[in-house]
């Protein structure tokens, strides 16, 4: 526990945040000097802080080309690289960057590699195929910084904020997935071991707060243009506001041609739009006009999710339909299982119950990561044949995990591109799906399987139900 740092206690001794407003600088930035922000998401929780920003989940030249024509300041391109091989995602980085390349024609824009607040996803690897194609980066930040989700990086260690307490990621489940797991919570450490010491901790350079907060956008422009090319860069961050301050400080140092890559969680994306986390939607403005009961399909393992759907459970008069992982995995039982779910689904949405299709919460692994992928993906495969199956639409569409809520968009519904409408609760985003999807006009409730408490998927299917929220 000595590693463990008191929440208030700590930020109570940190620096005043910078007082100037960092946000208004952005978006004078932007206006004077507009380029398209293209974001490569891993999966599709990264759109959990902005709002009418569209996400494409195809990539082809002639789909791209038409998106830098569009007057949005940034683009979402959903990856779910997460759920792909190494090789699978290099293979896809490599197209996506050359099709981006493209398409800019002469145009200049950024890049923003959004992976994981809690550090899991395939890194180096997008970054350097990034690099390989698009050319080399002067920078390449780190900054992992999402305070909805509780994720903070104070003197370049990160941390998960658990029941008052700055928790370093390492010590977290998080940091024990079978695909991505680690064990350095110092950003520096963590790079030099996920490199295999190709750049080490001690070549890497800090961002501090008391930088930020004291120096503001200046501060981190000097700092940002001060660093050696090709150095990787920790930013340190507590509040959103601090992330707004980087962001400004990067437009500074890419107004004098210095070019940055980011590899972040979502916090850098809006500040970098020029946008904050706008109001919480309200719950009726989200309810497809329909007599059939909602659909909540879960199938994130993470501990967090599991205790989510307990409560959900106890306080949710629903249909609950498991799918057994172990059967999923067995060719003879895989179609009867699918089958009856789907059968008991359509079933229960037609009388107006709401329904949660979730997979059995007893992890099953393998002893390598190939094996934990193809586990995963005919777990997918199975969750979208039943959600495939739906007949009609539900009042409301909830997918838990960052992996099945991109799974759901483009292979149950054959989402191409949607137009984030905001926040339903603190990092969880709606997606206004479009005329080519199976049910036109549903909001899909794209809900990470490692944000909000025990209560939080309970409380958001409880204000889709209610008439005031």
């Amino acid at each position: 526990m000595s590693d463990f740092l008191d929440q208030a206690r700590t930020f109570a001794a940190l620096p005043a945040p910078w007082p100037g407003d960092a946000l208004a600088s952005i978006r004078s930035a932007l206006t004077a000097a507009p380029h398209k922000v293209w974001i490569l998401d891993d999966d599709p929780t990264g759109t959990q802080t902005v709002a009418d920003i569209p996400v494409l989940t195809h990539w082809d030249t002639a789909t791209l080309r038409a998106e830098f024509d569009q007057p949005h300041a940034g683009c979402f391109v959903l990856t779910n690289s997460r759920g792909l091989s190494a090789a699978a995602s290099r293979t896809l980085h490599e197209e996506l960057a050359r099709n981006l390349r493209t398409a800019a024609e002469e145009r200049t824009f950024s890049v923003i590699s959004r992976s994981d607040s809690t550090l899991r996803g395939h890194f180096p690897l997008e970054t350097d195929v990034l690099t390989e194609v698009l050319g080399d980066f002067d920078l390449l930040l780190i900054a992992p910084f999402f305070e909805a989700g509780g994720r903070y990086t104070l003197n370049d260690i990160h941390y998960v904020a658990e029941a008052g307490q700055l928790v370093p990621a390492a010590a977290t489940p998080f940091a024990r997935d079978a695909v991505f797991g680690y064990r350095e919570s110092h950003l520096p450490r963590w790079v030099e071991a996920k490199t295999a010491g190709r750049i080490a901790a001690a070549d890497c350079r800090s961002l501090p707060l008391e930088t930020i907060r004291g120096e503001g956008p200046a501060g981190v422009e000097r700092t940002l243009l001060a660093a050696p090319s090709g150095t990787v860069m920790i930013v340190n961050a507590v509040a959103q506001a601090d992330m707004e301050v980087v962001a400004a400080g990067m437009l500074a140092a890419e107004a004098t041609g210095r070019r940055m890559l980011a590899r972040s969680a979502a916090a850098l994306v809006s500040a970098r739009l020029g946008q904050r986390p706008p109001p919480l939607l309200r719950g009726p403005e989200l309810i497809h006009r329909t007599p059939h009961g909602g659909l909540i399909v879960a199938g994130s393992h993470v501990p967090k999710t599991t205790a989510q759907i307990e409560r959900l459970r106890a306080r949710h008069d629903l249909e609950a339909i498991e799918l057994s992982v172990p059967d999923l995995l067995e060719p003879a039982a895989r179609a009867g299982a699918v089958a009856l779910a789907t059968q008991r689904m359509n079933d229960a949405l037609a009388r107006g119950q709401d329904t949660l299709v979730f997979t059995s919460r007893e992890l099953v692994s393998a002893a390598d990561e190939a094996h934990n992928l193809e586990i995963g993906a005919r777990v997918s495969e199975a969750v979208i044949d039943v959600v495939r199956g739906a007949t009609a639409a539900p009042r409301f569409l909830i997918a838990k995990g960052g992996i099945t809520s991109s799974d759901v968009a483009t292979r149950a519904l054959g989402v191409q591109r949607a137009l984030i409408q905001g926040q339903i609760m603190p990092g969880v985003p709606v997606w206004a799906l479009g005329a080519e999807t199976r049910f036109p006009g549903l909001r899909l409730v794209v809900f990470p399987g490692n944000v909000g408490d025990a209560e939080a998927l309970a409380d958001t299917v409880t204000k889709l139900h209610s008439p005031l929220s």
